[in-house]
């Protein structure tokens, strides 16, 4: 297939309010379908659950070790919400294809709106959406400043 019949397979996703494991399987098949994705307001995605335990859930991951060289061969830690939201839909494409990793680099994540992308229309998805959830939730910028990320301000 030529690039020319690609430049439309574009889809701009608005995290706000969108369940995280939800919205990262919605993002794996598009991205398996051959779209490039943009992954807006990642900081207000929800993890659902109790906060303090899904916060102590993600601490875990601190306290893995390795005998070797732990630069190197130890476990990497996702501290921002890009990180995050990254590491869940790479965890939901195909580990062992090509295809999984070519499709992982179509996905970009953004902490709020970038002004490139401000004016197009954002997809607000109804399916992965948190307003019918009766549990507690948590943000991942929560869990992310609960990690140890520094937060972002716009300039």
């Amino acid at each position: 297939m030529s690039k020319a019949g690609k430049v439309g397979r574009v889809l701009i996703v608005d995290a706000e309010g969108a369940i995280l494991g939800r919205l990262a399987s919605y993002i794996a098949k598009a991205l398996q379908e051959g779209f490039k994705v943009y992954v807006v307001n990642a900081e207000k995605a929800v993890v659902s659950g109790d906060p303090r335990m899904v916060v102590e859930s993600y601490k875990i991951w601190f306290q893995l070790k390795t005998l070797r060289n732990p630069a190197r061969s130890s476990p990497k830690r996702p501290r921002s919400p890009i990180s995050i939201i990254k590491r869940a839909v790479k965890g939901m494409l195909p580990k062992d294809s090509w295809k999984g990793f070519m499709a992982y680099k179509n996905l970009k994540v953004f902490i709020g709106v970038p002004s490139d992308l401000a004016g197009k229309k954002l997809i607000k998805l109804r399916d992965v959406s948190s307003e019918k959830l009766t549990i507690k939730y948590i943000t991942v910028g929560e869990i992310a400043k609960a990690m140890g990320w520094k937060g972002w301000t716009r300039r």
